[in-house]
């Protein structure tokens, strides 16, 4: 008997086993568990241990359709929206009518600045389920990413219709609302969103960010200590307090805070670089760098560490460094998009445009929603004087993530050069509503209003700078050149003095107090304010770059050469110094010590288009044009369409035979750069003049005489001696004796006098 049971037991645990072993081999079962799993680990907040088992699910059966779906949530939860994308994508191929996917991609798309991809979704949304609050948020998000408020807003109240009891509808409202600038309205809805709870903590936090962008400073404090007290161990409520108190002015509560958070939360990643950050933020970058190298030392592994450690290397100029530590993020199989723009700015510091350019392009093929990839193709563009391309990416940066203060600066700096100033005015308005505590907002736009002479406004604005920042010298600066402006010198004068006693290092300032000076025909003054400055700050390259300047100024070449080497010893990277010092030789007649100047400055400054064209005139003046020709060229390849290197390499090759065609484009591009200059004019009628293009030389030779008696320059020679061949051969002799007799009286031994006389004779004859 017991043998017999004991037979049966073991026959009954083999079918067991081979009944188990049977199942875990059924991919239904076995997909269903890595599934099921993979929820577990989504609900308690595991969400990389949920994406390795909804990933395992979907390995077993491709078209697993929910578990891609889940996939793809989890994947949001950790901020990866690359493969959040692919996900949603592979789960519409599988179930083209699945609802929830279309509504995650169409808010997806929207986030990452796709509108016109994220509009499809939103369409199929609307046209099935009109029916359904989340569609018609949905349509709301891409138009308040169209800056479209009102039709935003309409469209979030048929969702409220839809759904009266949906907070997150009322913090969606709030939201365009605020955008739209209607405060009032706005406030309310966000109590109704914090009522219904919408998000957990998110409708506290927006409504503190509304307190706090109104200067409503202990309600915004209010809202982050209810939120933190809800949520102790949640970082961001945490640092938005500490940011809070920095806006505030509160710099040492703002890093005693820091610290102290940083204390109870250690192994928090979004918290222990808290302190770092607000180095970083307030511009203290030696100790942002210490910090990050300490976090970089403790957490080997975490990539934002490293990646912001890297950002700072790059900031110090550490770039060796910064390169070799990016390099090891990068790898053939590993494509780290942040890396790879990181690589990008490396490159741009590099002086290697071109280069960066293809990298940022590399990065934004893949995702054109990466608006830092913009901002820095823009550098890149911007140091290779492709100055149309740069706007056009900073604008689009801006586009997909309006915050973004950097390429707003960018754009108003961009602004400045083009005397572009409703497109100043415009980026110092926005930086104003990025930082409305900030000076440089408002320092810009009185600049803007000071070009078009509207000064009260611009004095309030200036006034508002130095208010706002009483210990920096922006806003006394700004006062300076609207007092100057005014012509109240004496005023002028002590504002600048002002803005170098806040700040004594500050280039601008000191600049602009040697102009006042130079313009009052006290060039002594300007020499000796260079002096008072360098005394202070005694290793800033750029002051004494200034001090060479101001004594260049006075032709004082013995002393401002010994200034501009100082002022090179200090920084081989200021190209401008290479650029006076070669300028200072050339004046003393030392030709050849202002080519090797000029190309030991090209040597450490290969991007510095401004050195390349100085040597292409020494080249001129030694009559060396194919050298000359050469330099001009490289100064196109480092800055294409430069209108001076334009100009300068298309008369070289008229005068050596070379392209006529080429020569006209270049004095076009030239023209179309600095309409105002007689040379540039006298360039392009020459050109045409090459051409047979005769009634279009003698317009641009006559816009040459003009422009030289506008801009007050001694009366050229050459231009009456170009105008009066160009008539000749129009067959208008009498213009054409009365221009060529003009030559010989203006300089009896022009080179080209005896030209000049046998075109006479032959007009005579």
């Amino acid at each position: 008997m017991k043998s017999s049971s004991l037979l049966r037991v073991l026959v009954l645990t083999g079918c067991l086993a081979a009944l188990v072993t049977g199942c875990s081999r059924d991919p239904n079962v076995r997909k269903q568990k890595y599934f099921e799993s993979g929820q577990r680990y989504y609900e308690e907040g595991k969400y990389r241990e949920a994406i390795i088992q909804f990933r395992n699910a979907t390995q077993v059966d491709g078209r697993f359709t929910e578990a891609h779906y889940q996939l793809a949530q989890a994947y949001q939860k950790v901020q990866d929206w690359q493969h959040a994308y692919g996900e949603l994508f592979r789960t519409l191929e599988l179930d083209p009518e699945n609802y929830k996917a279309h509504l995650d991609m169409a808010n997806l798309l929207t986030a990452n600045g796709q509108v016109k991809e994220a509009q499809e979704h939103v369409d199929w949304l609307m046209q099935k389920h009109p029916e359904e609050a989340a569609s018609h948020l949905a349509a709301a998000n891409v138009l308040g990413r169209e800056q479209r408020f009102n039709d935003a807003i309409a469209e979030i109240r048929k969702a409220i219709a839809l759904a009266p009891n949906n907070g997150e509808a009322y913090l969606n409202l709030a939201l365009a609302q605020s955008a739209a600038n209607l405060p009032d309205q706005a406030e309310p809805n966000y109590q109704k969103a914090i009522e219904l709870k919408a998000s957990g903590a998110s409708p506290r936090l927006a409504l503190a960010s509304f307190y706090q962008l109104r200067g409503r400073y202990s309600d915004a404090e209010q809202q982050l200590q209810q939120v933190i007290a809800g949520d102790p161990k949640n970082p961001n409520p945490r640092i938005a307090l500490g940011k809070l108190y920095i806006a505030q002015g509160k710099r040492d509560e703002a890093e005693q805070y820091m610290k102290q958070v940083k204390r109870e939360l250690p192994d928090e990643p979004a918290i222990y670089v808290l302190v770092g950050d607000y180095y970083f933020l307030i511009g203290d970058y030696d100790r942002a760098l210490a910090e990050y190298e300490s976090l970089y030392n403790d957490h080997p592994k975490d990539l934002k560490v490293k990646k912001n450690y890297i950002q700072l290397l790059i900031l110090k100029g550490r770039i060796e460094e910064a390169n070799k530590l990016n390099e090891q993020i990068l790898s053939p199989k590993t494509q780290d998009e942040d890396a790879l723009v990181l690589r990008g700015q490396i490159q741009i510091e590099q002086g290697k445009f071109n280069e960066a350019a293809q990298t940022l392009q590399s990065v934004l093929s893949r995702e054109p929603g990466m608006a830092v990839a913009h901002y820095r193709l823009g550098m890149a563009f911007s140091g290779s004087g492709d100055l149309e391309h740069a706007g056009t990416e900073w604008r689009q940066a801006v586009q997909l993530m309006p915050d973004m203060i950097d390429a707003h600066r960018a754009l108003a700096n961009l602004a400045l050069v083009k005397n572009d100033f409703a497109g100043l005015e415009h980026s110092a308005a926005e930086i104003i509503r990025i930082q409305p505590l900030s000076a440089d907002g408002y320092a810009l736009r009185a600049s803007s209003l000071m070009a078009r002479r509207q000064f009260p406004p611009a004095e309030m604005d200036a006034r508002k700078a130095i208010q706002l920042a009483p210990q920096a010298g922006v806003g006394y600066l700004q006062m300076a050149r609207l007092t100057m402006l005014q012509g109240k010198f004496s005023d002028s004068e002590g504002w600048y003095k002002q803005a170098l006693s806040h700040e004594p290092s500050s280039v601008d300032a000191l600049s602009g107090l040697q102009q006042l000076y130079i313009v009052e025909k006290q060039v002594d003054k300007a020499v000796a304010a260079a002096n008072a400055q360098i005394a202070l700050s005694p290793n800033n390259s750029m002051l004494y770059d200034l001090l060479g300047g101001a004594l260049m100024e006075k032709k004082d070449y013995q002393n401002a050469e010994p200034a501009l080497k100082k002022a090179i010893e200090l920084d081989k990277h200021n190209g401008n110094a290479y650029a006076l010092l070669g300028k200072t030789q050339s004046a003393k007649g030392d030709d050849d010590a202002a080519i090797a100047t000029l190309n030991e400055g090209i040597k450490e400054n290969p991007s510095f288009a401004g050195l390349y064209i100085l040597l292409g005139g020494a080249y001129e003046k030694k009559h060396d044009l194919e050298k000359a020709k050469s330099a001009y060229q490289s100064a196109l390849q480092v800055r294409r369409e430069d209108p001076v290197a334009s100009n300068n390499l298309a008369y070289v090759l008229l005068e050596t035979g070379g392209n006529a065609d080429l020569a006209l484009q270049l004095a076009r591009t030239a023209r179309r750069g600095l309409p105002e200059l007689s040379n540039v004019a006298d360039t392009l009628g020459w050109a045409f003049y090459q051409k047979g293009v005769y009634r279009s030389a003698i317009e641009m030779f006559q816009q040459a005489i003009k422009l030289s008696a506008k801009n007050k320059e001694p009366e050229s020679a050459e231009y009456h001696y170009h105008l009066g061949l160009a008539y000749a051969k129009s067959e208008q002799p009498t213009l054409a004796k009365q221009h060529l007799e003009r030559v010989l009286k203006i300089d009896p031994k022009y080179p080209e006098a005896d030209d000049v006389r046998k075109q006479l004779a032959q007009l005579r004859s």
